[in-house]
């Protein structure tokens, strides 16, 4: 059975509450603190559709929302404001589900946001961190200085990936990613984009692909539970 609960928090005082939808099965295996990317909230429907399936495969999952997207704005507020509100969310997510073991992470923005606070020790209950498509760079940009704190990082990482991804080139990211201790989990789905689309011709579907990448995220989960 499936429980979901509407919650609010304090992001950061000087920008007050932002919402918050907790979605958990009866006694979850561990709870993923999920921020959304940079252009839609914790409501579009691939948040909603990966927190289904996790949850179905015994996953709960805490998604929230950033200060501009609660305010109805479309720029995003500044790196330090996006980290403070992520610990926010990670210490409401576990006071909420107490002695459920955590992972972060979250789709593009909201994951490389939550690796920048890993980096500065700021999420110390956090046993490991998930992105569904890494940005790494802008499109058409041949930069990795995005993923520099990456290094800074000693948790578990999984990366989901597709290789018709413009904000990642997997020529760069690849190499990049193999040089990191823990080495990080990569699955790359053939392809996929970064919003986890894939071409009629391919004979795929969008769900499919949603399916092959949760499977993927709740192998991951059991490393590292050491499970």
């Amino acid at each position: 059975m499936l429980h979901t609960s509407v919650h609010s928090f304090l992001a950061t005082e000087s920008l007050g509450e932002v919402s918050a939808i907790l979605l958990r099965p009866d006694a979850p295996k561990i709870l993923y603190v999920f921020a959304h990317g940079a252009g839609a909230g914790m409501r579009h429907s691939f948040m909603e559709a990966v927190s289904y399936r996790l949850a179905s495969r015994g996953i709960a999952t805490f998604r929230f929302q950033f200060p501009y997207m609660e305010a109805g704005r479309k720029a995003p507020n500044a790196g330090p404001v996006l980290m403070d509100c992520i610990c926010s969310a990670v210490t409401e997510a576990s006071r909420l589900v107490p002695d459920v073991p955590l992972v972060a992470g979250g789709k593009s923005m909201g994951g490389r946001m939550t690796s920048n606070a890993a980096s500065r020790g700021v999420l110390p209950d956090v046993l490991g961190l998930a992105f569904f498509g890494f940005p790494l760079h802008a499109p058409g940009s041949n930069s990795t200085a995005r993923a520099d704190h990456l290094a800074q990082i000693s948790l578990p990482m999984l990366f989901l990936q597709g290789t018709r991804d413009r904000l990642a080139d997997l020529n760069l990211l690849k190499p990049l990613l193999a040089e990191l201790q823990p080495c990080p989990m990569v699955h790359v789905v053939h392809d996929m984009d970064h919003g986890f689309h894939v071409p009629k011709r391919t004979g795929r579907t969008d769900e499919e692909v949603l399916d092959e990448v949760c499977n993927v995220f709740c192998q991951w989960c059991e490393r590292v539970l050491g499970r």
